[in-house]
């Protein structure tokens, strides 16, 4: 077991991380640092970390190791992912934010996952939500990304890929996954991030389910390079009005990276056609004209075909098109 954790600047929070995964109940064998070119001393204060908590516990932990790699230019995070996960050598991999903490029984219930039912090639869990002092916010993550029940389920069924590829619930810092996973999402593609490409890949080769079970706190603080939080209904609305910018020709590239690896990953059939319909609607909402006038048969045509339904947020995708800014 292989945990691949990113760091930058993160000084601050990064020895609570070490000594969290230090004091799990299925302790890992490694911990795998990439750090991307940090300002501070936290690449040190990782080592004391780990030190400590080798000097100060038992047999299991002391045989954890450490090992760094340091960026001289930073790689950006999913580059810098990609580094780490690259250098992991357990058969499980376990990816690792460096401001969350750890709940004890993390990694023992998502391997624990991994190792029962389907076998999936990928599971990742819930976080509960905490201020940067470490203090509940009162929400979970996938409350704060509304996952619905439906979601849930089919996710539970071994119907992953549908509802991944309409959007993203895979958060790396609750992931863990099998290493053979890697000959299939290497190498990352530079428009995805690191989680959501896993994810997704996961889903079509050897599937993926969820734990509805908080596995971590997640530290929201203001600083965090990707985190989670519910817009409220005036960030949507500046959302909608937002201009489109080059926002839906990122979308069709996105897809068209999926469509040309899931086609040299021996997928099953149908799951590449999804992905290329997933492309067709992204290409259509890009060609959408610039007056919002002039949008709207479009836009009704391409909600006729269920494809906002079925590759998109349904009537909020409809309604972010139709309002946009040009």
């Amino acid at each position: 077991m292989s945990v691949a954790l990113c760091t930058y600047n993160g000084a601050r929070f990064v020895e609570e991380q070490i000594r969290s995964i230090c004091a799990q109940t299925l302790p890992p064998h490694e911990i795998v640092l990439s750090d991307d070119g940090s300002s501070d001393d936290c690449v040190a204060v990782a080592r004391r970390a780990h030190e400590a908590c080798v000097a100060s516990s038992g047999q299991r932990v002391s045989e954890i190791r450490l090992r760094v790699l340091q960026n001289q230019t930073a790689l950006g995070v999913t580059r810098n992912f990609e580094q780490a996960i690259k250098a992991c050598e357990g058969d499980y991999i376990a990816l690792c934010d460096q401001d969350d903490v750890w709940h004890p029984e993390k990694l023992a219930r998502l391997v624990g996952a991994l190792q029962s039912g389907r076998r999936p090639s990928l599971v990742h869990a819930d976080a509960r939500l905490v201020d940067s002092q470490g203090r509940p916010l009162g929400a979970t993550l996938f409350g704060s990304l509304a996952v619905s029940r439906a979601e849930f389920d089919q996710v539970h069924r071994g119907h992953a890929f549908d509802v991944l590829l309409r959007r993203n619930l895979v958060t790396g810092a609750t992931t863990v996954f099998r290493r053979s996973l890697l000959e299939y999402a290497l190498p990352f593609p530079a428009d995805w991030l690191h989680d959501e490409w896993v994810g997704l890949v996961a889903a079509a080769r050897g599937g993926v389910d969820l734990l509805e079970w908080c596995c971590i706190d997640y530290r929201q603080h203001g600083a965090n390079q990707v985190g989670a939080g519910k817009l409220g209904l005036p960030g949507m609305v500046r959302k909608a009005l937002a201009p489109r910018g080059d926002d839906a020709a990122r979308r069709s590239v996105r897809a068209q990276l999926l469509v040309e690896r899931l086609e040299v990953m021996a997928v099953p059939g149908p799951m590449v056609e999804k992905a290329r319909m997933k492309l067709l609607h992204q290409l259509r909402r890009a060609a959408l004209p610039r007056s919002r006038v002039a949008r709207l048969f479009p836009i009704a045509r391409e909600w006729a075909s269920g494809r906002y339904a079925s590759y998109d947020y349904g009537v909020q995708g409809v309604i972010r098109d139709v309002l946009a800014a040009p």
